[in-house]
C-alpha cells in the first residue's frame, strides 16, 4: 500500500487538528483502508488548560473531513466512561454529548471511548480489507497472531462501549509501548503514536504486511465469463412492491462479479455475512439469490428467512425493518445492488465488490467467516438505528 505522506504538503498545517484532518483525509483516500463512513481518527490536544479528545463525528468521511468535523470531547469523562461496568448506547451518546466543549459540533463517534483509552496523541482506525480478510478467514486468529506479534490481538465484540470497556480491562496492566497497534478480528486495525506522519506510516506499513501475505497465499484469478440473460424491469418493480418505493438498481458484471454470481454452489458460497460489522447497515447479513428468472420464488424465501432472523433475535419493543433484499447475486448473470437513489445503490455496489473480493481470497485461505447471525443482528438494530425509527 502506497504512503501517501508528503511532508511539503504536511507542513502547511501547523495545529494538532489541522495536522489531523490531513492524515485523516490522507487515510480516506483509500477504499481499500475505508469505506463510505468507515473507520474513525483522533487527536488529544489541550484547551484552556484541559485535555480534549478531538474524534472524528458521525456523519462524516475521511476523506472528505474538515476540522468542524471532529468533536472535542473532554478526556476525563471518556475516561470515567470507560470504568463503567454497564452503559447503553444512547447513555454512552449523551453523556459524550455533554462532555464535548462545543455544542455545535457533531455527535462523536462511538468509538470515541475506546480512542481516549489508547495513551497516545493520535490514534487512526480503518477497517482494511485487507488485514480484515485474513481475520475473516478459518484460520484467521492463528495468521493475524503470526503476521503481528507485537499487536493487541481482540475478539470480535459490538463496537462501542462493550468493546471499550473490555479493552479497558484486558490493558490495565499493559505495556503501550511494547505495542504496535491493535487488530479487532472480524472488525478493523487501529495504529497510535504520538506523531500524525508516525501513526499514519505504522498503519500503511502494517496493511501492506496484510496485502503481501494475501498477495503470495491468497491470490485470485477470473476465468471469461458472458452472463447471461436476466429480466431486470421485473426484477425492479417486485422489489418496489416489496419496500414500498421506487429503487435504483446497479449492476455488476465486472469479472468479479460475474466469477462470483457463478459459483457452483451459490446459496451457501455468497450468503455468509459480512466483511466489516458496519457494512450490514447498508447490506444486510446476505443477498437475496436467484438461480434464473424464477423471481417469485427466492423473493418470497427471503422475506420469510428475514422475519424469522428478526424474530429469532429480537427483544420486546423492537421494530423491524424492511424485509425486502438490498443487493441480489443471480447466477451467471452478475450482481444488483438496490438503493433508493443512485448514491445509495452505488455505496451498497462498493461495499458489495470489497465482499466479494474478499471471501474468494479467503476462501483460498481455508474458507471465509464473518461474525454470527446473533452478533449481525446485535449491529443490524443496535439501539441507536432503533431510536431513530421510534423518532420517525
Amino acid at each position: 500500500m502506497e504512503n501517501l505522506w508528503n511532508d511539503k504538503e504536511a507542513s502547511n498545517y501547523k495545529s494538532d487538528l489541522e495536522l489531523r484532518v490531513y492524515s485523516s483525509n490522507l487515510l480516506g483516500r483509500s477504499d481499500e483502508l475505508v469505506l463510505h463512513g468507515g473507520g474513525n481518527t483522533s487527536v488529544k490536544s489541550e484547551v484552556d488548560g484541559e485535555e480534549i479528545l478531538y474524534v472524528k463525528g458521525s456523519g462524516w468521511d475521511l476523506v472528505s473531513i474538515k476540522a468542524e468535523g471532529f468533536s472535542p470531547v473532554k478526556m476525563s469523562t471518556l475516561l470515567e466512561m470507560a470504568k463503567l461496568e454497564e452503559l447503553s448506547d444512547t447513555e454512552m451518546v449523551r453523556g459524550q454529548k455533554e462532555a464535548m466543549i462545543d455544542s455545535s459540533a457533531p455527535n462523536p463517534s462511538v468509538e470515541a471511548i475506546l480512542h481516549a483509552l489508547i495513551p497516545f496523541k493520535v490514534v487512526d482506525h480503518t477497517h482494511a480489507d485487507a488485514v480484515v480478510t485474513i481475520s475473516n478467514s478459518i484460520n484467521g486468529r492463528e495468521h493475524i497472531e503470526r503476521l503481528y506479534p507485537n499487536f493487541l490481538i481482540v475478539p470480535y465484540i459490538m463496537p462501542g462501549f462493550i468493546l471499550a470497556h473490555e479493552i479497558y480491562k484486558m490493558t490495565r496492566e499493559f505495556d503501550w509501548d511494547a505495542c504496535e497497534g491493535i487488530i479487532l478480528l472480524n472488525h478493523g486495525i487501529f495504529t497510535f503514536d504520538n506523531d500524525a506522519k508516525k501513526s499514519y506510516s505504522k498503519m500503511i506499513e502494517a496493511v501492506t504486511v496484510a496485502e503481501n501475505f494475501l498477495k503470495e497465499n491468497a491470490e485470485v484469478t477470473f476465468d471469461e465469463i458472458e452472463p447471461t440473460g436476466f429480466d431486470m424491469q421485473n426484477f425492479k418493480h417486485k422489489i418496489e412492491a416489496i419496500k414500498g418505493h421506487e429503487v435504483v438498481l446497479k449492476l455488476n458484471q465486472t469479472q468479479l462479479a460475474l466469477n462470483y454470481a457463478s459459483n457452483p454452489h451459490l446459496e451457501e458460497f455468497a450468503t455468509r455475512g459480512v466483511l466489516t460489522p458496519e457494512h450490514i447497515i447498508r447490506t444486510k447479513h446476505q443477498p437475496l439469490i436467484i438461480d434464473d428468472n424464477n423471481i417469485d420464488e427466492p423473493l418470497e424465501e427471503f422475506v420469510e428467512g428475514y422475519r424469522d432472523y428478526f424474530e429469532t433475535f429480537a427483544k420486546p419493543d423492537m421494530i423491524m425493518l424492511n424485509p425486502a433484499p438490498n443487493y441480489a447475486v443471480v447466477h451467471r448473470f452478475g450482481v444488483i445492488s438496490i438503493g433508493r437513489d443512485e448514491k445509495e445503490a452505488n455505496i451498497i455496489n462498493d461495499i458489495v465488490e470489497h465482499t466479494m473480493l474478499a471471501v474468494m481470497r479467503a476462501d483460498r485461505l481455508g474458507g471465509y467467516e464473518s461474525i454470527s447471525l446473533e452478533d449481525s443482528f446485535a449491529m443490524e438494530y443496535w439501539e441507536l438505528e432503533q431510536a431513530k425509527l421510534r423518532n420517525k
